[in-house]
C-alpha cells in the first residue's frame, strides 16, 4: 500500500489549528498507517519543503514575503492544497490589520509610538524578520485552494471528516453546519 505524502503548516495563526490536529487523539495512529508526514512544525522540524506531496492542511493567512514565497511552493509542490480554519480561509484576525490600508500604521504604532527602548523596526537589521505585506490574505487569494475546512479552530472531528475520505481517494463532502461552521 502506498501511503498518502502530507504535510501541515502554518503562517498567520495562533497555531490552534495544529492543537486541533493533535486533538485527533487515537486517530492519529489510524492516521500513521496511512500517511508518512513529511513536514509538520507540530510533529517534526523539516527545514524544506519536499517535492510530490499529496495534501497539506494550512493553517494561518499570508502576511508576510516569506509565506508568500512558500505558499507559491506548496502549491506547485501539492497535489491537494486544504486550507485549515478561519485564518487560512477568510484571513480572520490576521487580516484585522488590512484595515489600515498598509503594514506601515500598525508598524509605526508598535515599533515606534510604543517602543520603550531603542524604537525601530525589527527587519531594520538583515534577516532577523522577513518583510510585512500591506495586506493579510487568505490562501486562496494567493494560490488555488481544493479544500476549505473552516473553524477557529476546526474541531478534531471536523479535521477528521475532511481527511478521511482523501485516504481513500474520494473528494470530502463538506456540506451541512457540522462541516462548513465558521467560528
Amino acid at each position: 500500500m502506498t501511503k498518502i505524502r502530507l504535510a501541515t503548516i502554518w503562517f498567520a495563526g495562533c497555531a490552534g489549528c495544529h492543537m486541533s490536529f493533535l486533538d485527533m487523539d487515537e486517530w492519529l495512529f489510524e492516521l500513521t498507517k496511512h500517511v508518512d508526514i513529511v513536514f509538520s512544525p507540530a510533529l517534526a522540524d523539516p527545514k524544506e519543503y519536499p517535492d510530490n506531496v499529496d495534501v497539506c492542511l494550512i493553517e494561518g493567512a499570508i502576511g508576510n514575503e516569506e509565506h508568500l514565497e512558500l505558499i507559491q511552493e506548496i502549491r506547485q509542490k501539492t497535489k491537494i492544497v486544504a486550507s485549515l480554519g478561519d485564518c487560512a480561509v477568510t484571513s480572520n484576525v490576521s487580516g484585522l490589520r488590512n484595515k489600515y490600508g498598509s503594514a506601515e500604521p500598525v508598524l509605526e504604532r508598535t515599533y515606534f509610538e510604543l517602543a520603550d527602548l531603542q524604537p525601530q523596526l525589527p527587519y531594520d537589521k538583515e534577516g532577523v524578520l522577513p518583510k510585512l505585506l500591506d495586506r493579510v490574505y487568505p490562501i486562496h487569494e494567493v494560490v488555488p485552494v481544493d479544500l476549505f475546512i473552516p473553524g477557529c479552530p476546526p474541531e478534531a472531528d471536523r479535521i477528521i471528516a475532511a481527511i478521511e475520505p482523501l485516504l481513500q481517494n474520494q473528494q470530502p463532502v463538506m456540506a451541512g453546519r457540522k462541516m462548513i461552521k465558521f467560528g
